[in-house]
């Protein structure tokens, strides 16, 4: 028997982690913190679970909506194997690290009693538990090692993947984890199963939206060079909204080539915090992992100027200056987000999107507002005229929905299991799927409940 159990907790891109009992095998996948959500809401409901630790835990990634809940997990099920990649080992780290610090500051700003779910120490006693793992190289897990796995590179960021299991009956299982089909910058495209699959599970995050059909990378980073290029001649300033992990790497990299080719001035690239120490993840492990071009290093070929300390005063946005600084949705008390203040008044500066923004979030707020009103970051307290430019480009990380249904088609299983979506997005893609694959179970799971998909 084979039964699914969705502990995300809504039907929503969140605190991702499922429960698999793959024929005996009681197998979790992923262990997510929800970025909207805090205290004991922002877990999954690992209750779900019940009190038998389950056989193994794979973690697809690093970013904390796959990991961040991870150390919760192993507290509650410490005999669990906990399986992920080489990079992820490294990667989950020092998120996780960081994760502790943001947790430690929420509880003293907003007394959210229940932080940190764990310590700096707790932390160091757990990652000892933590097995890398090869890509492409099958080994035993599950119950008495009745289960064959397989991690394969999933092109979403350094150490992502997607797992394969077998069970002792032949019946196969891929969940994607987070899937970009298409070359990055840094990163290579996936390299998943072409066939043999009985159940997908799938993430669904582009589910409802699609790309212009002209699109290419290569186009949009011009028209990316070209508006910052812009900016600086008129004498402005640059703020880029980046996500730490994956998305400052990418970025950093290709401003490094705009300016060997002259796409823009040889201005201060102002790069730091955590973005810097994953960045320094990434040049350590350039030749141990999938890259586009390896022995590659950020470091020594792209020149930063750091950030203040923490504690110290804010950096003061000037004219001339590229700001690739973290979170990419502007989360509060973030650099990104106390930047936004300075920039917002000014005509001459600039925010630059590269990547999906929450409409609840300050980037989301900020792109639905209206050149010339005002707009409230954080939805409430002091406003600012938007009198920037604003502009978004496309570098997503995940896979677009055609690349998604093409896939899906292409493996034709028996049973697609469609997550980390948004209602939009899961009943698009299930509406899709059900017409192309007429002899297909597509499944969307409901939160909480469990399914049987044999």
């Amino acid at each position: 028997m084979i039964t699914f159990t969705n502990l995300t907790g809504a039907d929503e891109i969140g605190a991702n982690s499922y429960l698999l009992d793959l024929e005996g095998s009681r197998i979790v996948l992923d262990a997510g913190m929800h970025p909207k959500k805090d205290g004991n809401e922002a877990k999954p409901d690992y209750k779900l679970i019940g009190a038998a630790d389950p056989d193994c835990i794979f973690i697809t990634h690093s970013h904390l909506d796959h990991i961040g809940t991870l150390p919760v997990f192993q507290d509650e099920y410490p005999r669990a194997e906990v399986i992920m990649t080489e990079g992820t080992v490294k990667v989950g780290d020092a998120m996780l690290h960081n994760s502790v610090n943001v947790m430690t500051g929420k509880r003293i700003s907003e007394g959210i009693v229940e932080y940190p779910f764990y310590t700096h120490g707790e932390l160091e006693r757990l990652t000892r538990a933590w097995v890398g793992r090869p890509y492409n190289e099958p080994f035993r897990t599950g119950y008495n090692g009745n289960v064959l796995a397989t991690l394969y590179d999933a092109g979403h960021i350094l150490g992502s993947c997607g797992v394969l299991l077998e069970s002792v009956t032949g019946t196969t299982v891929f969940y994607t984890g987070d899937v970009q089909f298409d070359n990055q910058t840094l990163i290579g495209g996936a390299d998943f199963p072409q066939d043999g699959v009985d159940i997908l599970i799938m993430e669904c995050t582009h589910g409802c939206t699609e790309r212009a059909a002209d699109y290419t990378r290569e186009k949009e980073l011009l028209r990316f060079a070209g508006a910052i290029r812009e900016v600086l001649e008129d004498g402005g300033a640059v703020l880029i909204p980046v996500f730490a992990l994956g998305k400052s790497q990418e970025l950093l990299c290709e401003l490094g080539r705009f300016k060997e080719q002259g796409l823009i001035p040889d201005v201060p690239i102002y790069f730091g915090g955590l973005s810097s120490k994953i960045t320094l993840i990434y040049d350590k492990l350039t030749d141990s992992t999938p890259r586009l071009n390896p022995g590659y290093k950020l470091k020594d070929n792209v020149e930063t100027h750091g950030l203040p300390k923490q504690g110290k005063a804010p950096l003061v946005v000037s004219p001339g200056n590229i700001y690739l600084v973290s979170s990419g949705m502007m989360s509060e008390h973030t650099v990104s987000y106390n930047m936004a203040a300075q920039v917002l008044p000014h005509p001459k500066d600039a925010i630059l999107f590269v990547g999906y923004s929450d409409p609840d979030s300050p980037a989301g707020r900020i792109k639905a507002t209206n050149h010339g009103d005002i707009v409230k970051p954080n939805g409430k307290g002091q406003g600012y005229p938007l009198l920037c430019r604003i502009e978004c480009f496309d570098f997503s990380g995940h896979a677009t929905r055609s690349a998604l249904i093409d896939y899906a088609c292409r493996l034709a299983p028996k049973t697609v299991v469609l997550v980390h979506g948004d209602p939009q997005a899961t009943a698009s893609m299930q509406a899709e799927l059900s017409t192309k694959l007429p002899g297909s179970n597509i499944i969307i799971p409901t939160p909480g409940k469990t399914l049987r998909l044999d």
